[in-house]
Parts: C-alpha cells; sequence; structure tokens
C-alpha cells in the first residue's frame, strides 16, 4: 500500500512534511464500511503438510463468503498456511490488547512489511541528535528521511501464537534503546486454559490511542499526550478472552517503556477492552512502577491510569484519549509530596466522499514535575491543534495535508512559546 501525506505546521512553528507508506499485499481503507466495500485484492497462500507437496494458490477474498458454504471436506486434513499480506485495515487498533488472529483455528503464518518515508520543514530548531523536539514520527527538520521500515510475521494456530517485528529508521533511532534497537517485537505464546493465554518477550504498547505507526492512527504526526505513554515492554502477559465483546489483561514488564532492567523493581498493568457493539470500543490501562535507581534511597513509585475510545460509524471515525498519573516524592517545590502529570487528546475524522476525508485533533499535556519529560522541558503545559485532509486517488495511495500548532505558556521554542 502506498500512502502519500503532506503535513504542514504554520504559525510560528511550522512543519511540512512527506509522507509515503508502502504495505506489501494489503489495501488500507478509512474504515470498516470502506474496508468492506474496497477489499477486492488476491491473497497468496501456500499450503504445505507433512509428507505432502506444498500447494500454491489464488484466493480472491470475495469469494469466501461462497466457499464458507460449502460442506467442509472432512476427509482431508487442514495443512498450515503462509499469508504474504493482509488486508486488515489497522486505523485507531494498533494498541488495542487483543487482534482479530486469536480466533484463528487453523495454523496460519502472516508475513507483511512496511514502509513510511517522508520529508519535513519546521521552523523551529532541532535538538539531541539533530532531531526537533517532541521527536518520534517525522523527527528530522529540512529533509528526506525513513520513519520507519518494518517486517512483520505473525504465527497463530489453535493453542499457539507468536510475532516477530524488525524495524528501521527514524522511529527507532530517537525512541528505542541501543540494545534491540531493530526488534520492534518479539513474543511467543499457548493457550493455557480455555479463554486464557500466556505470552512472554518484547511486546509493541497498548497504552494510549495513538501508535508510533503511522498507518494506525488517523493524523501523521503523534499527539504530546502519547508521545510520552510507554512505547515499547518487555515482560510476560496473562490475556483473559472472555467474549468477542471483552478482554482482560494482566502484566509484569521490566520498567516504563524498557527492555532491559535499570533496578530490582518490576512494573504491573492491568488492561481491559470492551466493545459493547460493532461502533464503540472502550480501553482501560492502569501501570504501576517504580523507575529509581537502586543506589537512590528515596523511591518515586509511580500509577499511571490511561483511558481511550473509539466510535466508528459511517463517514465517522472519532477517538478521545486521557492520561493521569501520579508518583511519590516527585512535586518540584517539596521533593517529600506527590507531583501529578496528565493529558488529553481528542481526534476526528469525516469521509466526505469514498476518496477524500478531513480530520482534525486537539491535544493538551501537563507534567510540570517532570515525572515522564525528565530534562525535556515542556513549562507547565504543551497544548496543540492539528487540522488536515486525505486524498485517496486509489485505493491503495492516499495524499495528505496536515496543518499543526504547538503552543506552551514557557519559551520552549525558537520563536517564544509557540
Amino acid at each position: 500500500m502506498l500512502i502519500l501525506n503532506v503535513l504542514s505546521r504554520l504559525s510560528k512553528v511550522k512543519t511540512i512534511i512527506l509522507t509515503i507508506y508502502f504495505l506489501w499485499g494489503q489495501i488500507y481503507a478509512q474504515n470498516n464500511n470502506i474496508l468492506n466495500s474496497q477489499i477486492a485484492d488476491n491473497e497468496l497462500v501456500v499450503e504445505t503438510g507433512l509428507g505432502c507437496v506444498p500447494e500454491f494458490n489464488i484466493r480472491h477474498k470475495t469469494n469466501q463468503a461462497n466457499e464458507a458454504e460449502k460442506p467442509a471436506d472432512t476427509t482431508r486434513r487442514r495443512a498450515p498456511k503462509f499469508v504474504f499480506g493482509t488486508g486488515d485495515n489497522r486505523e485507531m487498533l494498533g494498541t488495542q490488547i487483543t487482534h482479530k488472529m486469536d480466533s484463528l483455528l487453523n495454523p496460519e503464518l502472516r508475513i507483511s512489511g512496511y514502509i513510511s518515508t517522508y520529508f519535513a520543514y519546521y521552523d523551529d530548531d532541532t535538538e539531541t541528535n539533530d532531531f526537533v523536539q517532541f521527536p518520534t514520527l517525522e523527527p528530522r527538520r529540512d529533509q528526506f528521511s525513513l520513519n520507519m521500515a518494518l517486517i512483520n510475521m505473525q504465527y497463530q494456530s489453535r493453542d499457539t501464537r507468536a510475532g516477530l517485528a524488525l524495524h528501521y529508521g527514524d522511529v527507532p533511532a530517537c525512541a528505542w534503546p541501543t540494545t534491540f534497537n531493530l526488534i520492534q517485537e518479539a513474543n511467543a505464546g499457548f493457550r493455557v486454559y480455555k479463554k486464557w493465554w500466556l505470552d512472554a518477550g518484547f511486546f509493541k504498547t497498548h497504552i494510549g490511542l495513538e501508535s508510533f505507526q503511522p498507518r494506525e492512527n488517523i493524523t501523521s504526526s503523534m499527539s504530546i499526550p502519547n508521545l510520552f505513554d510507554p512505547y515499547y515492554f518487555s515482560g510476560i502477559k496473562l490475556t483473559y478472552v472472555a467474549n468477542s465483546r471483552l478482554n482482560l489483561q494482566v502484566c509484569t514488564f521490566n520498567g516504563y517503556n524498557e527492555y532491559i532492567e535499570d533496578n530490582r523493581n518490576k512494573a504491573f498493568d492491568f488492561s481491559l477492552n470492551y466493545n459493547p457493539n460493532d461502533h464503540i470500543s472502550v480501553t482501560y490501562n492502569f501501570l504501576t512502577c517504580d523507575e529509581t535507581l537502586d543506589y537512590v534511597k528515596t523511591k518515586h513509585q509511580r500509577y499511571y491510569q490511561n483511558a481511550y475510545a473509539t466510535f466508528i460509524y459511517n463517514h465517522f471515525t472519532i477517538g478521545l484519549d486521557a492520561n493521569f498519573g501520579i508518583q511519590q516524592n516527585s512535586l518540584l517545590s517539596d521533593t517529600t509530596k506527590t507531583g501529578i502529570v496528565y493529558g488529553g487528546t481528542i481526534v476526528g475524522k469525516y469521509n466526505v466522499a469514498k476518496r477524500f476525508n478531513i480530520y482534525g485533533r486537539v491535544e493538551d499535556f501537563s507534567d510540570p514535575n517532570r515525572i515522564l519529560t525528565g530534562s525535556m522541558k515542556t513549562g507547565n503545559y504543551v497544548c496543540g491543534t492539528t487540522l488536515g485532509f486525505q486524498i485517496t486517488p486509489r485505493k491503495n495511495i492516499a495524499f495528505s495535508t496536515e496543518w499543526r500548532i504547538l503552543q506552551s505558556d514557557a519559551r520552549i521554542f525558537r520563536q517564544g512559546n509557540t
């Protein structure tokens, strides 16, 4: 899939971003309705089995419903299949705790690829490593560059599953640790009992509405609140898939946004995802951890809560995200008291026509005690507004232009506070 995005930040902080996405074998649609009407590509399936000759079949997705009506052939054992590419729409789904492959009964290996490139212009100064302030997506100024090149493999059978995602580009360069820098995901799991799954390894985040993969967001840029959410975890997950509407998960991780542990403490997480109907999805996450180094006597236990919801109906897509956290002994004016951090995002999109949509986002983030921002200066708050539109001249090509302005009470930008 090829998507072309141009993002422009006006006012005193101006940005122009040219983003190109390419997904092997995948059609990207703007919502479920468009997805159902546009998916008409072929799927390459390689079926193999012990003691049998591999079969290469081209299956047309629009004929799957008719095939399902045929009586099952019980005389032939179903062999594992390899699927190169997928037609799934990942928009607003990138951080959910479960996915469609959880319901597969027959072994399947899906292999896909994704590339995001861009050109960006900012009228603000660059910071560390020639990245702009608040880097993750499109972090380089006045040049063509690569957000991410991704190779993804997902294996699923009735009782086992595994995932491996390798990436390269500016996203891992500015947001990933030096060790394991190329690994976005690497995990494996098995069905413990009926609806219970246990997975261990490296995971991409399930916290926050927006993802560090542009294809999983409405906008090309990433909101400030989600910028400071964790991007990755290392640990173990226990998931309970109650039904198609409700999923629960408890986790133990090395820390907040860590692959390698830097102290003896562990992070604990609880997540809940509930879909009351086909249009609404609600997710709640609670994470507690202490990132204090072992030699520091004063501890800083953190309690971080995140909740987000999505609403998709006909031509409308709306996402809401809210974060609130407290951390012990972290108030800058009195280090014996608790400090707070909070943020919120509202993003929406309207499909004006089959191949044209408009979108907008407002965001607000406050971390005056530098609980999540650390040495980065953000003042008492940073807020922003984003507006844009997207044109899809072909079913797998899109062009978007985005306007964004960021503002703070502190003079953190070259021009001042905007």
